[in-house]
């Protein structure tokens, strides 16, 4: 426990979606192509895409997949178990942006395919956190904590990497088969436990 004050956090529910480097995005869409935000999410630094991809995953083709901006340095594609399910693919569950020995796809746009060896990850729940708000809640980067969700579907959530950075807003985020078992849609609570 963290004292005797529970820390209640934001949990979003994060759907299948696309990080692109700016050379995937060029092979995708053309050279000089620029992404169109269509909104902000909740990170600052993040924001959803107009555009979107079709991916091939072992066997399975899912259509239209949201892209996130901004670029980053190497290209990376988030899904759920559930997406893999009957692909024939086992995409490995690990921390977004940590993309050695991950899992193979395709990515089509509307001018040109991109081929990875890696960069199919199913992302593990973790936990946004400020610098500045870090110390206020006893929270430390690469920390382990669990989240209790009440409701309906109450469930215990373990094993929550913690990550620290400035510019980041406190929220929890978890796939949609993580949703889907707390009775989350796309926005609720938790409590961190310890």
């Amino acid at each position: 426990m963290f004292g005797i004050k529970k820390i209640k956090v934001p949990i979003e529910v994060s759907a299948r979606h696309c990080h692109l480097s700016k050379k995937n995005l060029e092979t995708l869409f053309g050279v000089g192509y620029e992404l169109t935000k269509m909104k902000q999410l909740s990170q600052p630094s993040d924001f959803a895409c107009e555009e979107t991809v079709d991916i091939q995953v072992g066997s399975k083709k899912i259509e239209q997949v949201r892209i996130v901006g901004p670029l980053r340095e190497q290209t990376q594609v988030e899904i759920s178990l559930s997406d893999a399910v009957g692909s024939g693919a086992v995409p490995p569950i690990q921390l977004s942006g940590e993309l050695n020995g991950t899992g193979s796809v395709v990515i089509t746009g509307p001018q040109g395919t991109v081929e990875l060896s890696e960069g199919l990850i199913v992302a593990l729940r973790h936990i946004h956190c400020a610098t500045s708000e870090a110390g206020k809640l006893g929270l430390k980067n690469g920390a382990k904590v669990s989240v209790k969700i009440g409701g309906e579907r109450p469930v215990v959530f373990e094993g929550i990497i913690v990550r620290v950075k400035d510019d980041y807003d406190f929220s929890m985020h978890i796939d949609t088969d993580e949703g889907n078992a707390a009775g989350i849609n796309k926005i609720g609570e938790g409590f961190i436990v310890k």
